[in-house]
């Protein structure tokens, strides 16, 4: 879909909307907000149950399964070959699991026949995310979309189901979607195997659903897009207002695990979590050419997002990326091992009290000098307000005149005697984020 062809659908929704509100009559409105109403309502109750009230725990957790991970690791050896190895546009040689989540399952030739496996290895906020792990499968094979009556074998039928589902593709493909796509609950998409994008259309929309995995795909040139009557599920169609452009958007959302995607170039943000998304891990990921490139919290009056917990680990943040990786309002937020090589104002911000911990990242500032700060306070806070923000830099690697400025309780202790945070320091993270987003996956052989 061109931008033109985009541009023409939102004048000639707002034209067939003018046209249709007579029939919207009082009653069917009241339906629609009663739907919503109630989606709404079950979402909040998950959040609930997914909060941790302890999140250094969860933060424990990742630091472990780290150290674990690379104490096993034979860094003599792998850290010459990586270093070569980084100089190669492709890689070719046998499978090298660099973190937990690729050790757990990327290195099994049979990885097609136990694809499922993937829902084990998940860690951080959103380790609990199991997507349709206990569904069938249903193979794409269409890249048609039709919004109010999806055909079988589409991505829109298979994410609009009411069962769990673990999604799969028949060969490479682009799918371009007309409006946003309204994913159900417990849903995997997997796209391993098959080069999959989604672009030149609308995004992923995540709107008061729990439990979906999103994994091994490609997605870019997002659009905003007209809205309209879109189906959301087997049994209902609703009216969508104009979608943002954003690639994956949450919505009151609940354990999502999102891997392995590779994001450029949409209309808004790349990924949006907002409205008490929470129990959330972004991992493994390659980012590029975007300006917003991830907003948690949208309002400081959603006090909602308060339950906001979100895992961002093993990502590459790279060229041509400007800020907000990520930008938090209120909640709880794990910045830990990412690679940011890039960027034009600055990395990680937030306003209204978040809690950022950044651990192992390694920070390469840009040339401009006015641009080293790795942190920004938004919102014109005053730092009598923001300096008792907890927000902490643990084992980072600051390069080219980075610097993280901290706040709030220095002696802030975001892990246990033995989380071993030690183990992942930030000149590790090269090695530890070199297959981030999308992997070549070839059926019988390693991933």
């Amino acid at each position: 879909m061109t931008l033109n062809k985009c541009l023409f659908n939102v004048l000639f929704f707002f034209l067939a909307f003018a046209m249709l509100l007579p029939a919207l009559d009082a009653n069917d409105k009241s339906q629609m907000d009663k739907y919503w109403k109630l989606r709404k309502q079950k979402a909040f109750k998950e959040a609930q149950k997914a909060y941790n009230p302890n999140p250094k725990m969860v933060t424990n957790d990742v630091s472990e399964s780290i150290g674990r991970f690379l104490r096993g690791y034979n860094m003599n050896v792998d850290r010459r070959d990586i270093e070569r190895r980084n100089l190669m546009k492709r890689y070719e040689e046998p499978c090298l699991a660099t973190n937990p989540i690729d050790q757990c399952w990327r290195c099994d030739p049979n990885w097609e026949k136990y694809r499922k496996k993937l829902a084990d290895c998940g860690i951080g906020f959103g380790r609990n995310t199991v997507g349709g792990k206990h569904g069938r499968f249903y193979i794409v094979n269409d890249t048609s979309d039709d919004v109010l009556n999806p055909k079988p074998g589409t991505l829109r039928h298979a994410v609009i189901q009411p069962k769990p589902l673990w999604i799969t593709f028949a060969r490479n493909m682009i799918i371009t979607l007309k409006e946003e796509l309204m994913v159900n609950c417990n849903k995997t998409i997997d796209g391993r195997g098959y080069n999959v994008h989604i672009a030149y259309g609308a995004g992923i929309t995540l709107q008061f659903v729990q439990n979906v995995i999103i994994h091994n795909i490609h997605i870019h040139d997002i659009l905003p897009c007209a809205g309209g009557m879109i189906r959301d599920s087997t049994e209902h169609v609703g009216l969508r207002t104009q979608s943002d452009g954003d690639g994956i958007s949450l919505f009151g959302a609940t354990n999502v695990w999102i891997d392995h995607v590779s994001m450029y170039s949409c209309g808004d943000g790349l990924i949006d979590a907002i409205m008490g998304s929470t129990a959330v891990t972004i991992s493994n990921s390659h980012f590029t050419n975007h300006n917003d490139v991830m907003l948690f919290g949208a309002n400081e009056k959603h006090e909602e997002d308060k339950f906001m917990q979100i895992t961002v680990a093993f990502n590459h943040f790279g060229k041509g990326l400007v800020q907000r990786m990520p930008r938090c309002r209120h909640g709880f937020f794990h910045v830990v091992n990412n690679d940011y090589t890039h960027w034009l104002m600055y990395a990680i911000g937030g306003s209204s009290n978040p809690t950022i911990i950044s651990q192992g990242n390694r920070f390469i500032a840009p040339p401009n000098p006015s641009a080293k700060e790795v942190t920004k306070r938004e919102e014109n806070a005053d730092e009598s307000e923001w300096k008792n923000w907890t927000w902490r830099s643990e084992g980072d690697l600051m390069m080219n005149g980075a610097f993280f400025v901290q706040s709030g309780n220095p002696n802030y202790d975001p892990k246990i005697k033995d989380a071993l945070v030690a183990a992942k320091p930030g000149h590790m993270v090269t090695l530890i984020t070199r297959f981030a987003g999308t992997l070549i996956c070839k059926k019988g052989f390693e991933c």
